[in-house]
């Protein structure tokens, strides 16, 4: 009897073990979170990073090696085309110039003596040929000497003001160094640098919002200018000139972070970014779910926008469980949020 007892026991134990097994695979999954779609701006931008810099300017460093014994502009000094900014010690090029003199002169006067034989007839035309292209090859020899001569003369190429000057005096410097910017403090422009598959969505004219570290709380606007027609290849890079107001905060020199404006929607629908799996959304109906496809636009940090699919005002299911079904009901506790 005991036996019979304890057999009726595990049964029902068991039946109670499926009953509450087929209970709890049957119950309706639950919402934990939902949100309605919302209507919003939406942006869709591209990033770049850039340099202010004057439209019009220009770097001037030395044609020749050389030592500065002069500085003869000062920051934020105007100055015309033309103008002496600096002096390289001329010592060595003026003894060159001396000496290259020298020899084209004592080769003009041999190719004077010579013509005259020939024209006696005393020498043969060849060697007054030959005497006659020396003098010439010493000639432009004088000639290469003045200009580097003229060359330690450091001269400004456009007229403007002087925005930058490096160099010290006693210091040698060398065909590569730039000892100064002259340009116009206005307008400024930013030369930035976008990825190449980027590129093909910027066009002249598209809004830029900025931000610079010397103006962490503020969005400085530009307008791109133009896009350089070639990249490049190297870096996989395009430049783009972005035109800045004259009353712009930035200044020359500064860093900036772009955001080239490429589209902007006033009135797009909004949903959280973890409403959005595989292509769908989960709407919400009663207590019923329904999986709509969507097209999405821009990813925000939190939202991304509905293009197609889904209109405002439906709620979506946030984080959706893989059990919901469509068609399915689901439970929605009390304490469910609707952000």
């Amino acid at each position: 009897m005991r036996k019979v007892v304890a057999r009726l026991s595990v049964v029902a134990a068991v039946a109670a073990g499926l009953g509450a097994g087929w209970w709890f695979a049957t119950r309706p999954p639950a919402v934990a979170e939902t949100a309605v779609a919302v209507t919003g701006p939406a942006v869709q931008a591209v990033y770049a990073t850039g340099t202010v810099e004057p439209v019009l300017w220009a770097r001037i460093g030395p044609a020749v090696k050389g030592r500065l014994i002069a500085l003869a502009a000062e920051e934020g000094e105007r100055v015309q085309p033309g103008a002496v900014l600096a002096r390289l010690d001329p010592t060595v090029l003026e003894a060159q110039v001396r000496e290259a003199e020298a020899r084209a002169g004592f080769l003009r006067e041999e190719a004077l003596r010579l013509r005259q034989l020939a024209a006696r007839e005393i020498i043969a035309r060849a060697a007054l040929d030959r005497a006659e292209s020396e003098a010439r090859a010493a000639e432009a020899v004088v000639d290469t000497y003045r200009r580097r001569l003229d060359d330690t003369l450091i001269r400004a190429p456009m007229g403007g003001v002087v925005l930058r000057r490096d160099g010290e005096i006693g210091e040698v410097v060398d065909t590569t160094a730039t000892l100064f910017l002259v340009g116009e403090p206005r307008p400024l422009r930013v030369t930035a640098e976008v990825d190449e598959e980027d590129i093909p969505r910027v066009a002249p004219g598209q809004r830029v919002l900025m931000r610079a570290d010397a103006f962490a709380s503020e969005v400085l606007p530009g307008r791109v200018a133009d896009i350089t027609p070639a990249g490049d290849p190297r870096l996989k890079v395009y430049r783009v000139r972005i035109a800045l107001p004259d009353d712009t905060k930035l200044r020359i020199g500064m860093t900036v972070e772009a955001n080239i404006i490429v589209r902007e929607t006033e009135a797009a629908v909004l949903v959280p970014d973890t409403a959005v799996v595989d292509g769908a959304v989960w709407v919400l109906e009663g207590d019923t779910v329904r999986r709509v496809p969507v097209v999405t636009g821009v990813r925000g940090s939190r939202r991304i926008e509905i293009r197609e699919g889904l209109a405002a005002g439906e709620r979506v299911v946030v984080a959706p469980s893989q059990r919901l079904v469509d068609g399915g009901r689901v439970r929605l506790p009390g304490g469910a949020a609707a952000r």
